[in-house]
């Protein structure tokens, strides 16, 4: 009978592209989970790409609720897109917090937008600080701008 071995075994260290891969997962994963707390629903889509070195942008599908869906229908597309981007912008800490945390980089910039027409085609836009580069995270300079 072979002994039963006690070390750990070694497992080679995920590539570069690996990485930046399981990056965009957990940002989608975290996109989903933020928009089921804000909004009460997730989008039935989700997909997200890094922009070049320093953006990622995440798209998400079907994100309307059943009472946004009824301002469609009124025809109120500007106000349920003034409605939506209040509350997105409100929440910018907690839209901006899990993509410095998950990437380990500030924040630059954030922008977010939505396609009423297209049953809530949202778009989360975020701008990194270039890596080994620091500045203010969009988080600090949030204030009360809503």
């Amino acid at each position: 009978m072979d002994p039963v071995s006690t070390d750990e075994h070694q497992y080679p260290e995920p590539s570069a592209q690996e990485s930046r891969t399981s990056i965009l997962m957990e940002v989608s994963n975290a996109m989903v989970r933020l928009y089921k707390e804000q909004f009460g629903r997730g989008p039935t889509r989700t997909r997200s790409y890094w922009a070049g070195p320093d953006a990622l942008v995440c798209f998400l599908e079907e994100t309307l609720t059943p009472a946004e869906r009824t301002l469609v229908r009124l025809g109120q597309h500007q106000r349920l897109r003034d409605m939506r981007t209040f509350f997105q912008y409100a929440a910018l800490p907690e839209f901006c917090e899990p993509v410095e945390r998950i990437t380990g980089r500030k924040v630059r910039s954030f922008h977010s937008s939505i396609d009423t027409k297209i049953d809530g085609l949202a778009i989360e836009t975020f701008i990194l600080y270039p890596e080994g580069e620091d500045g203010p995270s969009r988080i600090e300079l949030a204030g009360d701008e809503v």
